[in-house]
């Protein structure tokens, strides 16, 4: 085949992309100067996709066991900083409990995983509460 016929001939997507794929493993640089027939003038390229900008992470509420007006409630600021808590879920309750959570139960609450953990013990009992 002559290098005039060569660069006239018209290759499908799935021979162009085996050629490129062969090429790219060899080292060989590709330049594509046109799409379709050559006698159309090339379009604009292709919109790049834009980077997603996080939004503020919702805060995590946990369910407690046998709950008398405790509440257990995680910040999407505590869940942004990873750190381990010690949280407080007195809610409305007469009295106190503490949940103990370290950095990778935060981070894994965060990320949707279902996680179970028990209270303190104050005023003769505990709770078990559940984030997810």
């Amino acid at each position: 085949m002559s290098e005039s016929n060569f660069l006239e001939t018209s290759i499908g997507r799935r021979q162009f992309s085996v050629a490129s794929a062969l090429a790219l493993l060899s080292g060989v640089a590709i330049t594509v100067s046109g799409c379709g027939s050559g006698s159309s003038p090339a379009g604009p390229g292709p919109t790049p996709t834009p980077t997603p900008t996080p939004g503020p992470v919702a805060d995590k509420i946990g369910a407690i066991s046998n709950n008398h007006g405790h509440s257990a409630v995680i910040t999407g600021a505590q869940i942004t900083a990873a750190g381990a808590l010690s949280l407080d879920i007195k809610g409305t309750a007469s009295h106190t409990h503490t949940v103990v959570l370290s950095a990778a139960e935060v981070v894994a609450i965060g990320g949707g995983q279902k996680t179970a953990k028990d209270s303190s013990n104050d005023n003769g009992h505990s709770h078990t509460v559940t984030f997810n």
